[in-house]
């Protein structure tokens, strides 16, 4: 055994078409570039999206809708998820970081509490804002709705 008896596996390398060296070469005259026209000549470029004349398609669909820069996105917390939480550990007042602790929302997230479920214990809730019928259903069990 000898490093310099190392070779390649039989057929693991291909040798490079060499394009353009004569027509005893098979890829000589027009060096498989077809004939004439601006293709076949150097340095030619097309334009992106060029469909050589024909409307193309970023010109035929039509253009819609738009992105609200100004929306406010808010992470979802339902007063059933809430309750099932108090079941678990017995709380008095749920915020930001209760919710973090147990994976419901991320360190940048806005929170909506929403009105799905039912709340049976007297409970603080802080939240960037509440839908109307969870702020109705907290208050309804004695508890106190908090925005933040």
């Amino acid at each position: 055994m000898n490093l310099s008896l190392l070779q390649p596996a039989p057929g693991s390398v291909k040798d490079r078409k060499r394009i353009g060296r004569g027509t005893g070469s098979g890829r000589g005259g027009t060096s498989t570039r077809g004939h004439k026209g601006a293709k076949s000549r150097s340095g030619y470029t097309s334009k992106i999206g060029f469909e050589g004349g024909q409307m193309p398609l970023q010109r035929r669909v039509p253009k819609f809708g738009f992105k609200n820069f100004n929306r406010v996105e808010y992470s979802p917390v339902n007063l059933d998820v809430i309750s099932s939480l108090l079941t678990i550990q017995d709380v008095k007042v749920v915020d930001f970081e209760f919710l973090r602790a147990h994976g419901l929302i991320s360190k940048n997230d806005k929170v909506k509490v929403l009105g799905r479920g039912e709340l049976n214990s007297a409970i603080e809730i802080h939240a960037h804002a509440f839908s109307r019928s969870a702020s109705e259903l907290i208050e309804k069990a004695g508890g106190k709705t908090v925005l933040i």
